[in-house]
């Protein structure tokens, strides 16, 4: 397996906390045909850090930066789990047993029942070979735009 297959890029954008903020951006990203698959803001009192998966991330980046949004990418992964309880548990315990930490996560529940989580771990392509050996399933940049 190629690493780099399982590696989704994550747009994240640093705006001003205020009203119309979020839509803004979300217009932007309207009219540039990119669909939201997933998306988090952590505020941080005048500001905050939209985090978001996107079908198209270049196509995403290149809107928001063009009408000057401080935005950047990070690599990030995308691990389907059963909607159930103890998911998360089995995959962070996975993660933590081989000393990987998770810098931070966000999940969603797909249209096959499943959820998604996606994580920012402190080494990818360690947190890749663990997940694998333990029979977790990676999504790709493909199944993301056809989630």
């Amino acid at each position: 397996m190629d690493t780099e297959d399982n590696i989704l890029k994550q747009i994240s954008i640093f705006a001003e906390n205020k009203p119309g903020r979020l839509a803004d951006i979300a217009d932007k990203l309207k009219n540039a045909d990119v669909n939201i698959r997933a998306f988090n803001i952590a505020e941080a009192g005048e500001f905050g850090i939209i985090r978001m998966v996107v079908d198209n991330p270049d196509k995403a980046y290149e809107s928001l930066h063009n009408t000057g949004f401080t935005v950047s990418e990070t690599n990030v992964l995308g691990i389907e789990m059963e909607d159930v309880p103890g998911s998360l548990s089995n995959i962070a315990n996975s993660l933590g047993e081989h000393g990987i930490n998770i810098d931070y996560s966000y999940a969603f529940v797909t249209k096959t029942e499943k959820a998604l989580l996606i994580v920012r771990v402190d080494d990818i392509k360690g947190a890749i070979s663990v997940l694998d050996d333990a029979s977790f399933k990676l999504v790709d940049m493909e199944e993301i735009k056809h989630l």
